[in-house]
Formats: structure tokens, C-alpha cells, sequence
């Protein structure tokens, strides 16, 4: 059985090992795929495994040997799934494996907007330290997370783990969610009534919610504007989830205190993206997922997935 990955090198840049792959077939293995040269290198597998390389309809239709396609993420977007079900390609995606290493990252984001390491750190190595007139010294505003509002929009493994992490420093957290699940073992939690009311109260905003056609563009200019003028932007999420050009402007006004993002819509992105340039704004580049720890789950849980296809009980199925 030929199976081919065709972009692995983001979930194993050398530190892991495909031979639990291996072991399932015939298996060959590309770094990167560019959309030119995916029929030819897909020509004859029964098996593809992607990350971010896109299998449309009509690329589908080409190949009419594949009866499986793995995808290594949390999202799918990358594969036509109408398409694949019309020819009887089973799908599956990795979940809940990066749910603590993107927690981790959300309060990376957020402490450094509160206590500003990198700078003081800068400053202390430029000799600021050593010729302050004080034992103390601080170059921005000092903030303390006890007491402030986290409000998280979309719920799920990852917004319920940030909201444990938020907790325990002592933060109330308000939620908003497509469903409301039974959170009452929370203390100083509560559901929002509406997107709006959690913008309003909140100190820091958390972006959890999947990128559907209704959460494109979700936060943009209208609902900055409801946003404290101290309150920080974080996004782990989707990168279009947000507008940019409306967020780059909230941010040079003033109109929010800052952000952090792990995600644009482009990626890697164009070089006038307006957020590179914009005020307070921390990026890191979509990095939330791809602690080693991470990624040897989502490769157990990748072949997991394979296994349970051929023995003809496939789990985490997205194309039912």
C-alpha cells in the first residue's frame, strides 16, 4: 500500500520518527508539497497525509487510487471534504492534542504584555540597571492578572483549558460559545449573553472559536470598538477570524492596549501586513502547536488513526 506524506516536515523537522508510519506500508515522505507537484507525487497512493497542502475537488478527481486522507492538524479546511465523501474518501483530522501547549502560549502572550520581560531583560543587558539612582526600576505599566475579566469566544478543549490556567490566577472568566455546556464545577465563571456583553467586560479576549464562514472576520472595527481601551487581544486560533487592517488601526489609536497573535490570514505573511508594523502588537509565527511534546501526540494519534483505517474501523472521522 502506497502511502505518501506530503508536507511533513512541520510536524518532524528531524527530532521525531515516521517508522510507526513505516510500518503501515510503502511510505514516501516530503518536506513540502507546491501545489504543481502534488498529482505527481500523489499518482498511485491509497493513502495521503497532509497538513497544509491543499487536496481540492479537482485534484481529487485525478486521483482516483486514494481511499485515504489523514490530515496531521486540528483543522481540515485543506481538504474539499464534500468532494472526498462523493468518492468515498475516508478523513480524518488529530484533535485535542495541542490543547495544553496552546494554553501554555495564550499566557506566554498575555504575561508579556503585563510584565514586559523581553524589554526589561533588554534593558538590564544595555546597563539601565546598573546606573539606576534605585533598586527598582520598570520601562511600562506593570499589571497584576488577579481579578481581571478573561473572556473566552469558543469554548471548547482549549478555551476550557485556558479558562483552568485563568483561574488559577485568579481570574473571573466569561465565555462565549455556540452551546453552553454545564460548567458549574467553575467558581467566578459565567456565560455570556452575547458577544457584545463579553467584549465589554472583559480585560483580556481569548480566541478559541474554529474559522467557519460565520466567524470570518468576527472581530473587526465594530466590535473593537466595544473592547476596554486597557483590555489585550489574544489570538491562537484562526488568523481571519480577525480583520487585520481593523485590528493594526485599534491598536495605533489606541483604541485597545495590545495584542498577541499566533495566527494571520496569510502564512507566512505578506510583508505589509499591517499588524507587523502596528502598535503594541506581539506575533510569534504559529507556533502554539509544535511543542515537541505536541507533535509526538499528534504523530501517535496520526498513526492511531491509520491503523484503526485499514483494520476498516476508522475513528476521528470528519467526512461521515
Amino acid at each position: 500500500m502506497k502511502i505518501v506524506v506530503l508536507d511533513g516536515y512541520a510536524l518532524n523537522p528531524g527530532d521525531l520518527s515516521w517508522d510507526p508510519i513505516k510500518a503501515l506500508g510503502d511510505v514516501e515522505i516530503y518536506d513540502r508539497t507546491p501545489e504543481n507537484l502534488i498529482l505527481e507525487r500523489a499518482e498511485g497512493a491509497e493513502i495521503l497525509l497532509t497538513n497544509k497542502t491543499p487536496l481540492n475537488r479537482e485534484t481529487l478527481s485525478k486521483l482516483p487510487d486514494v481511499k485515504y486522507i489523514g490530515v496531521l492538524a486540528t483543522g481540515y479546511n485543506v481538504v474539499d471534504i464534500d468532494a472526498a465523501k462523493e468518492r468515498n474518501i475516508v478523513v480524518t483530522n488529530v484533535p485535542a492534542y495541542s490543547t495544553d501547549s496552546v494554553a501554555q502560549l495564550v499566557f506566554a502572550l498575555l504575561l508579556e504584555h503585563c510584565h514586559h520581560v523581553q524589554e526589561h531583560s533588554n534593558a538590564v543587558r544595555r546597563g539601565d540597571w546598573s546606573s539606576s539612582k534605585d533598586f527598582t526600576f520598570w520601562n511600562y505599566p506593570l499589571i497584576e492578572l488577579a481579578d481581571k475579566t478573561m473572556g473566552i469566544i469558543g469554548f471548547g478543549r482549549i478555551g476550557q483549558k485556558v479558562a483552568d490556567v485563568a483561574q488559577v490566577f485568579g481570574m473571573k472568566v466569561i465565555a462565549h460559545n455556540r452551546t453552553k455546556t454545564d460548567q458549574s464545577h467553575r467558581k467566578n465563571f459565567r456565560w455570556a449573553d452575547s458577544l457584545d456583553e463579553l467584549l465589554q467586560e472583559s480585560d483580556v479576549v481569548s480566541i478559541h472559536c474554529p474559522l467557519f464562514e460565520e466567524t470570518r472576520g468576527l472581530i473587526n472595527m465594530d466590535k473593537l470598538r466595544k473592547m476596554k481601551k486597557t483590555a489585550f487581544l489574544i489570538n491562537t486560533s484562526r488568523g481571519p477570524v480577525v480583520v487585520e487592517e481593523d485590528l493594526a488601526q485599534a491598536l495605533n489609536k489606541g483604541m485597545i492596549a495590545g495584542a498577541g497573535l499566533d495566527v494571520l490570514s496569510q502564512e507566512p505573511p505578506a510583508k505589509d501586513n499591517p499588524l507587523l508594523t502596528a502598535k503594541n502588537c506581539i506575533i510569534t509565527p504559529h507556533i502554539a502547536w509544535a511543542t515537541k511534546e505536541a507533535r509526538q501526540r499528534l504523530m501517535k494519534i496520526a498513526t492511531e488513526n491509520l491503523k484503526a483505517f485499514l483494520d476498516g474501523k476508522p475513528i476521528n472521522v470528519v467526512n461521515l
